[in-house]
Parts: C-alpha cells; sequence; structure tokens
C-alpha cells in the first residue's frame, strides 16, 4: 500500500479523531469534516493528547498534525480522496445523507466506508449509484489503541476494493478481520453482547452479583483472550470436550431474542450506568475517568508486551 493517500473522516469525536490520528500516523494525509465547529476545531488538540498518552514524541506528534486538513464541508473534504470513513452518530437516515453527499463529491475510484457498530452496512449504502465500492469498516473504541478493525462487505462490493481496505489497514498496523455476510453486528458485538446477555441473567436469576461476574471473566479467561481465541481455545482442548460441556450447558443458557427485563427495570429506576452513578452495579463521583485510564493503562502495556506499538 502506497504511503500519502488522500484518507477523508466525516465525524471527529471520538472515533473519528482516533481514525484520523492512525493513518496520519501511518504517513497518510487525512482531511476531516464535522458539522460542529467546536468538534472540528478542538481534533488537533484531541490528537496530540491521544499520540502523548500513546508515548509519541513531540516531533512525531508534529508530523501527524501536519497531515491533518480541517476542512468546513464534506465536500471540501473528499473531493482528492481515495477513501472516505465515516464516523458520525448511529442514526441511520444520518448515514444515509452523508454518504449521498460524499458520492455527489467523490471522485469515481473512492472507496466508501462507515465506522458503524450496529447498523447494517446495507441500508446505510443500498440508496448509492455505485454500491460496488461500499463497505463497512468498524473500528473499536479507542480506536487509536484497539488493533480490530472489521471491514464488512455487502452483497454488493467489489471483492477487489474489499482487499485493498484490508490492506490499507494492515498498512497502518491494524488488525483487519472480513466479514463476508452484511449481519447485524458483524463479528466482536455478536460475540461480546452473546457474553453480556448471559451475564445479565446470571444477575437477573440472583446466581451471582454483577461484582462477581466481573471479578470471573477479568481473572480467568479475560487474561488470555488476547493471545488464544475462543475456537482455538476449543482446537487446544480438543473438540470432543467441547461437545462435551455444550451438551450439559447449553440448554440452561439464555436464549431470549429480546433484552433481559432486568435492564428495563434498572432503567426505569434511574440506574443508566457508571455515569449515573448506579447501573448493574454502584459507582462513586470520579469511577468513569479512573476506568477510563485504567483501559488505557492496560492497552498500551499490552501493546508493548505483544510487539504491537507502532513507531513515533
Amino acid at each position: 500500500m502506497d504511503k500519502n493517500q488522500q484518507i477523508a473522516v466525516i465525524g471527529g469525536g471520538l472515533m473519528g479523531h482516533g481514525i484520523a490520528l492512525t493513518f496520519a500516523r501511518a504517513g497518510h494525509y487525512v482531511a476531516v469534516h464535522d458539522p460542529v465547529p467546536d468538534m472540528l476545531h478542538s481534533l488537533p488538540q484531541r490528537v496530540s493528547d491521544s499520540l502523548r498518552l500513546l508515548g509519541a514524541s513531540d516531533q512525531g506528534i508534529a508530523r501527524a498534525l501536519k497531515r491533518i486538513e480541517l476542512c468546513d464541508s464534506i465536500k471540501a473534504a473528499v473531493t482528492d480522496a481515495g477513501f472516505v470513513f465515516e464516523a458520525a452518530p448511529e442514526k441511520l437516515e444520518l448515514k444515509q445523507s452523508i454518504f449521498a453527499e460524499v458520492e455527489a463529491h467523490a471522485p469515481d475510484h473512492t472507496i466508501f466506508a462507515s465506522n458503524t457498530s450496529v447498523i447494517q452496512i446495507t441500508k446505510i449504502m443500498g440508496g448509492l449509484r455505485h454500491r460496488h465500492r461500499a463497505l463497512g469498516a468498524h473500528w473499536w473504541n479507542p480506536p487509536h489503541m484497539i488493533p480490530l478493525v472489521e471491514v464488512v462487505k455487502t452483497e454488493w462490493t467489489d471483492p477487489g476494493l474489499a482487499d485493498t481496505m484490508m490492506a490499507l489497514l494492515s498498512d497502518a498496523g491494524k488488525t483487519p478481520a472480513l466479514v463476508e455476510k452484511d449481519v447485524p453486528g458483524f463479528i466482536g458485538n455478536r460475540l461480546q453482547h452473546a457474553l453480556w446477555r448471559e451475564a445479565i441473567s446470571l444477575v437477573e436469576n440472583g446466581i451471582c452479583s454483577a461484582k462477581a461476574v466481573d471479578d470471573v471473566v477479568k481473572a480467568s479467561f479475560g487474561r488470555r483472550l488476547a493471545v488464544l481465541g475462543p475456537l482455538e481455545n476449543a482446537d487446544l482442548v480438543g473438540l470432543e470436550l467441547t461437545q462435551d460441556i455444550h451438551s450439559q450447558v447449553l440448554s440452561d443458557l439464555d436464549a431470549r431474542p429480546e433484552p433481559s427485563p432486568l435492564l428495563q427495570s434498572l432503567l426505569d429506576d434511574g440506574r443508566s450506568g457508571m455515569a449515573a452513578g448506579h447501573g448493574l452495579r454502584d459507582w462513586q463521583d470520579g469511577d468513569v475517568d479512573a476506568t477510563k485510564q485504567r483501559i488505557a493503562h492496560h492497552l498500551l502495556a499490552l501493546e508493548k508486551l505483544l510487539g504491537d506499538t507502532p513507531s513515533t
């Protein structure tokens, strides 16, 4: 993949600034647009802060910032772009309108990618005239620290363009995973929320506390997931044992197709999560920032351990 690609990022929030940072750090030129002026103009400082947290030198930060241009319109951002990454809020009509405008102004060869985490790419891109160049690129939060990007094909996506996107992401130090069918939640969120469904069910049915669930995950299989995936683990212990365990436990797992009623009950009581001070667990002032810092420090330590830290 050639350096100095022209990349447009539409949306300059948490996800957009991390995407822009990643490509600028990899040597590409990035044009960013956000309709909220404060969000757009604060982006360089947020990029700088994030790079400093990653251990980048002042010189490395300056190089990255020189490759980022702030644009006051979608047209200005995408006119010369080879790739467009949309990182707008999770609203279907908003994303559809963004890509309609992108298609009106971007070159014919531009590849379009939505960063949605839950909306099917087919729904977002279905109204485009050239749907063969559209796909999903689901980055995980924080995007500049989590290696995975899910590249999601639709029934219309040109396989060669999906390969080009995979190469671009690999070159930028990411770990792209190809999703061959456009299903809700793609791969990662389907796996994550299957776990969350059972975790919530355990609490709902009085089997254990929410803290106990978190303690069990963090002190057991959660520790090895970064280096041993679930299917690797199944092969490691043997498929006969995997089958025997499944024959005993699967029938007792929560299989409801709708959210647990415990969630609505908590929401009705104003227990909406950590920022509110109460959710499935009780929280104190400062826990939100402390948790974010803990996650960042853990991810940085893991990058160094696994040798994934990019050069500055």
